[in-house]
């Protein structure tokens, strides 16, 4: 059965805060928005990724999205939820983060109709006086001063502001009516907390040309297990850019997810029908052990940020390590992403097994190596290995490459040269 866009959001759990007096109102005729990112760094977040998911049913339900990349603001930084001031990065810095973070949203929104903007277009030669005359003067001081992170930081035990952090909703704002004058931009959409950035550029729209528009605005994503904002890992940040988390460690990530979590990861953060989904979650609750909704959201969201071929690669990698996967279905191209994540080094057939242990970091000397292998503790591509064996050979070997592992986890790529 079809459900409205109103319905769909809500049942993802999508809904927030929003201007919208019935948020029924998204169920019309086709809505201009847009939604803003700060390049402050060199990628998105999988935090980020819930509004781009969110934004992906706007755009099935008819709306014209745009995305816009803040290459003025980001010269700034949002001060928003910061306990002090950041620090200011290079025009050139800004820059190349902001043609990375538009190249992880072409792959998200790939086959879609998105128009991409950059708010330094249109503040690169507007005067400081013709600003302050033509949009400062449109903006009341208690509204300015009213802000939480304003309140917070000018408090008794705040570390202060600078006129630059206190001026970024200011800007913000701008961006909206900017959007609204030249593209009929007339929604904005954002994660739970922009909304205050957002409705600066409502009262902007009021004041000067008298329009409306409105913020539709969806939940942060928490960590049921944590009770922490989503987005992290043990190791850090989960980022869409595959040079600061590799595919491989990407799918990991949401494979690793717990057991409740997982029911609302599928709904944000993938394009599953909600037929699809209760079925899923039946066959999910029938047999946990199976883990079958941790490995359909972990194929998912990767095909979306990495693409299907890269998705089928780590996803035949993880099987093979940890499922019922056969090592002789991993092509060479899979072994080499495989030895980015456990490490990889060259040898010639024939070399010593216990030589190698060492050299791969599985064993401090010679004869813990040995100890290893007579405990029956090592294994190649997966198998237990006779105590006979003291040497890897050619036959070893599985399109060049050799899995060479000790105990459960452990694990080194060798690739076997003549």
């Amino acid at each position: 059965m079809t459900q409205t866009l109103s319905e769909e959001l809500t049942w993802r759990g999508f809904v927030n805060q929003t201007t919208y007096p019935d948020i029924a109102a998204l169920d019309g005729a086709p809505i201009t928005f847009y939604w803003g990112v700060d390049p402050s760094a060199a990628s998105m977040t999988v935090g980020h990724l819930a509004v781009a998911m969110m934004i992906r049913h706007f755009i099935s339900a008819g709306h014209k999205p745009i995305l816009l990349v803040g290459g003025a603001t980001g010269l700034i930084g949002d001060p928003d939820g910061k306990t002090q001031e950041r620090d200011l990065k290079t025009n050139e810095e800004i820059d190349k983060n902001v043609q990375c973070i538009k190249k992880q949203y072409e792959q998200v929104f790939s086959g879609q109709d998105l128009k991409l903007v950059n708010n330094y277009d249109w503040f690169k030669n507007f005067g400081y006086l013709s600003f302050l005359r033509e949009i400062g003067k449109h903006v009341p001081m208690r509204q300015m001063l009213g802000r939480e992170f304003v309140q917070s930081r000018l408090g008794e035990d705040g570390a202060g502001i600078s006129y630059a952090e206190f001026s970024y909703s200011l800007i913000q704002g701008y961006d909206f009516l900017h959007l609204f004058k030249e593209h009929g931009a007339t929604l904005q959409v954002c994660g739970a907390d922009q909304w205050g950035n957002c409705i600066a550029g409502v009262e902007l729209i009021r004041r000067i040309s008298g329009g409306e528009a409105h913020i539709f605005s969806a939940p942060l994503v928490i960590n049921k297990a944590t009770g922490v904002k989503f987005g992290k890992s043990e190791e850090g940040a989960v980022w869409l850019d595959p040079a600061l988390t590799s595919p491989y460690k990407f799918y990991q990530f949401w494979l690793n997810a717990d057991d409740e979590s997982v029911k609302d990861y599928l709904k944000l953060y993938t394009m599953l029908s909600k037929d699809e989904y209760v079925q899923l979650i039946q066959e999910f609750e029938e047999d946990k052990s199976a883990r079958k909704a941790q490995k359909v959201l972990a194929y998912e969201v990767t095909k979306i940020v990495h693409g299907e071929a890269r998705a089928q690669r780590v996803q035949k990698i993880s099987e093979v390590l940890f499922g019922n996967g056969e090592y002789r279905e991993l092509k060479k191209e899979d072994f080499i992403e495989l030895g980015e994540e456990l490490g990889m080094f060259e040898a010639n057939e024939g070399v010593d097994l216990a030589g190698s242990l060492v050299e791969a970091g599985l064993a401090t000397s010679k004869g813990e190596a040995r100890r290893f292998l007579d405990s029956n503790a090592v294994y190649i591509n997966g198998s237990q290995i006779p105590l006979s064996k003291i040497t890897i050979d050619s036959d070893d070997a599985i399109n060049g490459f050799v899995v060479l592992r000790r105990g459960k986890n452990a694990q080194v790529i060798i690739k076997l040269g003549a």
